[in-house]
């Protein structure tokens, strides 16, 4: 049986999936303006361990992760970018195209999943799904959802009874905060499904903007077609709102509500499981599940799972103080990006984690322990992975999986080890019971060394040992001879003394 914690009624809860041995995953996932910091990489590692949880029980995953390039503002403390789509301001900045913008990071996304060893989700990009939007926003309209102002159309969240149930009920909900106040609003907490452009074609343009109404509803924008839309139809053309895109693109992958872009509210079905950050829970995901159970009359997700925050140093991340990290960092000061992921692994997703360099240092003396330790492993042995499993499906206790996993290293489990590492993702089939491969010049330098022993020169092969170590490997001298193993952790070190003295 599998325990999980469910944010919406704020309990552990059994796990049912919706259709018989199938799950369905919605996770938040980037908005390509800029590199993922180690915050975001802790959510999409927290998923990954869901997904092959629930996939070693036995059920078959349908991940689907969401791409954000268009529609995510800036918001408040965010001055004064306030009000800017993320992807326009970052291109006008470095003087490329919002496409590019989202290609460059989309690409820099992936390549962390890979170094982190993410099995990449199912991903769907808003741009490639306007029209979903669009039909999503229609029906809420003709179900007296919504209302307009000079500045878009709006979701009156007076309209839904049970608005904010997943913060808490209203008192949990933060007016002001995400949520722009703009002239013509009803309520503070009213949303954006989608946002007017100027209907002038002599001003600045956004370079993606769609076409709500008409003929064209769906396509993107373009000066040269302005003649030919009716000037009735060029007053809706914008952008959609962001949290309308989550809702369209869970609901059209996991709960298929859409033919041919058009919505199907009636047949939509309820989606298993949707993620994300608890940053989203009083406003991101609270709007979702309003704007989606509005249009189809049903509960849009059974479970929902929130990780927690990673702070730095005790503080929340934030660029005023220069603490926020991202893999590129990480490589940067000598350690192996999966010693980030090992630290993720220490913590239950649901508490906060502290990052520092001192702990991100002991997570790669940990790691590199592993891998060492696991080359004397043989394939053989198990009979741990009953108690594995125990703690990984109470709500993904991986701390608690971890201990029974060193448990499993130390007697030698080799089966069990690469079975536990499925889940864990540390990469050790790769050091399993295999030797370390020296290159020609490191077994020439500890070949001369053991000779300069037995002829009991001893400062001169203490020198070649100074020299390994120099060169990233450590020499272990032993009764019957000696044991030569990587040094990543002294290099780790040299670096970020480099680093930290700059």
């Amino acid at each position: 049986m599998i325990r999980l914690y469910n944010t919406k009624t704020r309990k552990l809860e059994e796990f049912v999936t919706l259709e018989d041995s199938k799950v369905g995953i919605y996770s938040c996932g980037p908005t390509v303006y800029s590199s993922p910091h180690i915050g975001n990489l802790r959510a999409y590692v927290f998923v990954d361990i869901l997904r092959k949880t629930l996939e070693i029980n036995g059920y078959k995953v349908m991940n689907v992760m969401n791409i954000t390039d268009v529609g995510h503002l800036f918001e408040e403390g965010e001055e004064p970018r306030l009000g800017q789509d993320k992807l326009e301001y970052e291109a006008n900045k470095e003087r490329i195209s919002v496409w590019e913008i989202a290609k460059k990071y989309t690409a820099e996304f992936l390549a962390d999943l890979d170094a982190l060893n993410i099995e990449q989700p199912t991903l769907v990009r808003a741009t490639d799904n306007i029209q979903e939007m669009i039909q999503l926003i229609k029906t809420l309209e003709e179900k007296g959802f919504t209302y307009k102002t000079n500045y878009g159309i709006y979701f009156d969240t007076s309209q839904f009874s049970n608005y904010g149930q997943l913060a808490g009920g209203k008192d949990g909900i933060q007016p002001g905060v995400r949520v722009e106040m703009v002239e013509g609003k009803k309520n503070p907490t009213d949303f954006a499904l989608w946002k007017f452009e100027p209907a002038k074609i002599d001003l600045p343009m956004r370079q993606m903007n769609w076409w709500f109404e008409g003929p064209f509803a769906g396509q993107l924008v373009k000066r040269e077609n302005w003649s030919r839309v009716p000037t009735e139809f060029r007053q809706t053309y914008g952008f959609p709102g962001w949290h309308i895109e989550c809702s369209a693109m869970a609901m059209k992958y996991l709960g298929d509500a859409f033919e041919n872009g058009n919505f199907r509210g009636e047949q939509s079905r309820t989606i298993d499981i949707h993620t994300g950050g608890i940053d989203h829970i009083p406003i991101h995901h609270t709007n979702e599940i309003a704007q989606s159970e509005a249009a189809t009359g049903k509960e849009f997700v059974k479970f929902w799972l929130h990780n927690e925050f990673v702070l730095v140093d005790g503080q929340k991340m934030s660029k005023s103080l220069g603490n926020v990290y991202t893999l590129a960092d990480i490589k940067q000061r000598g350690f192996d990006p999966l010693a980030l992921r090992y630290l993720f692994l220490t913590a239950h997703y649901r508490d906060k984690l502290n990052f520092t360099w001192d702990s991100l240092q002991a997570a790669q003396n940990a790691l590199n322990n592993l891998r060492v330790t696991v080359r004397d492993v043989k394939s053989s042995g198990s009979g741990m992975m009953d108690k594995f499993m125990e703690a990984l499906n109470n709500d993904l206790g991986v701390p608690q999986a971890m201990a029974v996993f060193w448990e499993a290293v130390k007697k030698g489990n080799g089966e069990d080890i690469l079975k536990m590492d499925k889940i864990l993702g540390l990469g050790l089939e790769k050091y399993l019971g295999k030797s370390l491969e020296l290159p020609v010049e490191i077994t020439e330098l500890v070949e001369k060394r053991e000779v300069l022993r037995k002829e009991g020169k001893w400062k001169e092969s203490d020198k070649i040992r100074q020299a390994l170590e120099q060169m990233g490997y450590a020499v272990e001298d032993k009764q019957d001879g000696y044991k030569i193993k990587k040094s990543w952790l002294r290099k780790a070190r040299v670096k970020l003394k480099k680093k930290t003295a700059i």
